[in-house]
């Protein structure tokens, strides 16, 4: 039995990985951290995880970017492991992220859907044929009209995936309004659609001369990555200081 603090417990993700978690007997929430108290959970929830006095295998982190900091601190302290789902981190959180990987656990990834993951290792694979070849890369994400930051931090982990593969020699474009000029050969075009209810939606485009090549993943609900979120937090149980992907999830399956 994996015992969780759910952080963020009465958001949209938080409710679905409680609701998930009642109906899997390898894994139940202790207690859960947020502000909004206004939601009825069969277990106590704090307004802040410092405040938090339940002990409990993994925490699963699905906030926003100002609660961060505070789980961070709370898990290094606890020594207790962190699945990290927030997004939209600053440079500054980012690095102390990295930081939190020599001390604790920490499974960091932006998107948590087995499909996302699968994707990217595909992109790899796919630009390391299509770039040399003179193929331009441009990836449009496209989410609902709530959702607070733009790029979405898996387009931007999709970016990273084809950048690797070719040894960082990328940049990332977000806006061309003020741009005059030619595109560069060595840049990856990502664009942000913001409307509706768009669970989430990620294209890859290869483009080449008189063809082009589409990766897609669509998320039709919210479910896929508490799904996922679940399943990491039953893998990180007990795992030492380090960082850790829903790459290692799968590879443990």
């Amino acid at each position: 039995m994996t015992k969780v603090i759910m952080n963020g417990c009465n958001g949209k993700m938080g409710q679905t990985i409680t609701e998930i978690c009642k109906a899997d007997a390898d894994i139940e929430i202790v207690a859960g951290i947020d502000l909004y108290d206004g939601i009825d959970n069969d277990y106590p929830v704090f307004s802040s995880i410092d405040k938090c006095d339940v002990d409990a295998d993994v925490v699963i982190d699905f906030s926003n970017a100002k609660a961060v900091d505070g789980v961070l601190d709370y898990c290094v302290d606890k020594q207790v492991p962190v699945v990290l789902c927030t997004t939209g981190l600053s440079d500054e959180q980012l690095a102390k992220v990295e930081e939190c990987y020599k001390k604790v656990a920490v499974l960091k990834s932006a998107n948590m859907s087995l499909g996302i993951n699968t994707l990217m290792a595909l992109l790899k694979k796919a630009a390391q044929v299509f770039a040399p070849a003179g193929f331009d890369m441009e990836i449009v994400e496209k989410h609902h009209n709530l959702k607070l930051d733009a790029p979405s931090g898996t387009a931007l982990a999709l970016a990273d995936s084809i950048n690797e593969a070719m040894d960082n020699e990328y940049h990332y474009v977000y806006d061309r309004s003020q741009r005059r000029e030619k595109r560069d050969p060595k840049e990856i075009g990502i664009s942000a659609v913001r409307g509706g209810s768009i669970v989430g939606e990620h294209e890859v485009l290869f483009c080449g001369q008189d063809e082009v090549i589409e990766f897609k993943h669509t998320a039709y609900s919210k479910a896929v990555f508490a799904k996922g979120a679940v399943e990491a937090a039953k893998f990180l149980k007990g795992k030492g200081a380090g960082h850790y992907d829903m790459a290692d999830v799968i590879a443990a399956k």
